[in-house]
């Protein structure tokens, strides 16, 4: 893990755009409540049942949420990285963590407790809508997850994944993590994923090397069906 650097919490609250347009008095409320959370590759910061006593939103690194079955198998429900934040709904329920967070490289994050954010909703509805609105793209999120999982084929999950950040022929896309983990978030088989991406490259639509995929014919992918 590299070595830990301390930072200043406010410098780093002030530029996410949830606590953009706070005062400095306000700014300073929150930092005083936000303390540095440190994981190594593999470390699991949170458990299911664990106590949701405010949100985390990340520096550097990356963090999967995921469900395990008694079994020890594992379903992606999100994968997640710097700038990014989770936990905000279930610190408004008062319920424990329903799922698991583990650092899939070596991480820092910050953890802001929810006394904080509750006594900034109440002095500021500008903020509450921040707050809801957030809530609310990570809502419409799930739901589109549901209805790919419950409408599109595999294959077309495949392509959204590619697709999703708009890429131009000739670009490349870096997998951050494993095919297996990009699998799971997809609701697919290792194999299946690996198979329709080997399918695409023989087939001319992109190239592999790795982790990375260089988009070759985005119009030939959007109308792939496998």
């Amino acid at each position: 893990m590299p070595p830990r650097h301390r930072i200043e919490p406010r410098q780093f609250l002030k530029r996410l755009p949830l606590f953009a347009d706070l005062s400095a008095e306000q700014l300073d409320a929150v930092a005083a409540a936000t303390s540095e959370v440190h994981a190594a590759r593999g470390h699991v910061i949170f458990k299911r049942g664990d106590p949701c006593n405010g949100f985390h939103t990340i520096i550097y690194g990356n963090v999967k949420l995921c469900f395990l079955s008694s079994q020890g198998d594992e379903k992606v429900v999100e994968l997640l990285g710097p700038n990014q934040s989770f936990g905000e709904a279930l610190m408004f329920m008062d319920r424990p963590y329903i799922v698991q967070a583990e650092a899939l490289a070596d991480c820092m994050l910050l953890h802001v407790r929810k006394q904080a954010i509750y006594e900034e909703i109440e002095r500021n509805p500008a903020f509450s809508r921040r707050m809801l609105s957030g809530m609310s793209r990570r809502l419409h999120g799930l739901i589109s997850d549901v209805e790919s999982y419950s409408l599109r084929s595999g294959s077309q999950r495949v392509v959204g994944y590619l697709l999703k950040d708009d890429p131009v022929p000739g670009q490349e896309v870096t997998f951050l993590v494993s095919k297996k983990m990009i699998a799971s978030r997809l609701n697919l088989s290792p194999e299946y994923f690996s198979r329709v991406l080997h399918d695409m490259a023989d087939h001319g639509m992109l190239a592999i090397d790795g982790r990375s995929i260089t988009i070759l014919d985005t119009e030939r992918l959007r109308a792939y069906e496998g």
